[in-house]
């Protein structure tokens, strides 16, 4: 008898074009009920496709740093949750209509630390390494080690570049405070996000040779990475 669990199942293949139709559906009919009569179809177009991606990658994020996660569970794992939190926002839909995977730090395992991401939607697809709205304390750090360290992080985005991923994400109006504009590196020191990123084509999402893609990607941010985890006092 095959007792295989969505968290033991076999290795990726890629997603399905019918993974982008469910969630173009979800964007239509963003209610718990219709989510519930559908459930099934999370559970194989999303859930399980996700979960072989994300024990696939394992290999890989580890073989970049030993200190980052790759978490093929349900609950808790890398697979970002598909329940929005609408305390705060003004689009009250419970659902998100995208499939989020973020691969983090062991000691820092929060959404704005450093880490790995992964993006599935039928709007836009990409891929993304660094910090999305680092805490304050963090982004204080961040911001003082690139001011301190100017020549190590353009080499660390130089990097990046090679392999398509560039600086992504909002930054402030004016240099912050206790920074000088004429800096060399005013611009990535008023960044309120410290991403790189790459738009994917969605067919690209739907074999196993995506896994090797996310290789490449990945490992040409290792030095923005380690860059920024040297500034929040992660080991990278």
């Amino acid at each position: 008898m095959d007792t295989a669990t969505p968290e033991t199942a076999g290795s990726f293949r890629g997603f399905s074009p019918d993974t982008f139709a469910y969630l173009d559906a979800l964007a239509f009919n963003n209610e718990r009920a219709w989510f519930e009569a559908h459930r099934s179809d999370y559970e194989r177009l999303v859930r399980e496709p996700a979960l072989a991606l994300i024990r696939d990658m394992e290999r890989v994020v580890k073989g970049i740093s030993p200190h980052y996660v790759a978490e093929a569970k349900k609950v808790g794992g890398s697979l970002m949750r598909a329940y929005r939190d609408t305390r705060f926002g003004a689009d009250k839909t419970p659902y998100k209509t995208n499939v989020g995977i973020q691969f983090r730090h062991e000691a820092h395992r929060d959404v704005h630390a450093p880490g790995f991401y992964v993006h599935l939607a039928t709007d836009g697809c990409f891929v993304g390494s660094g910090c999305w709205r680092p805490e304050p304390d963090d982004l204080a750090r961040i911001r003082a080690r690139i001011s301190e360290r100017p020549k190590d992080y353009a080499r660390a985005v130089e990097k990046g570049a090679i392999a398509g991923m560039v600086p992504a994400g909002d930054s402030l109006i004016r240099v912050p405070r206790g920074f000088s504009p004429e800096h060399p590196l005013a611009a990535d020191i008023k960044r309120k996000d410290f991403l790189l990123s790459r738009d994917l084509d969605s067919d690209l999402y739907l074999n196993a040779a995506l896994i090797d893609l996310l290789a490449v990607q990945f490992a040409a941010t290792a030095p923005y990475m380690a860059f920024l985890c040297a500034a929040v006092g992660a080991r990278f």
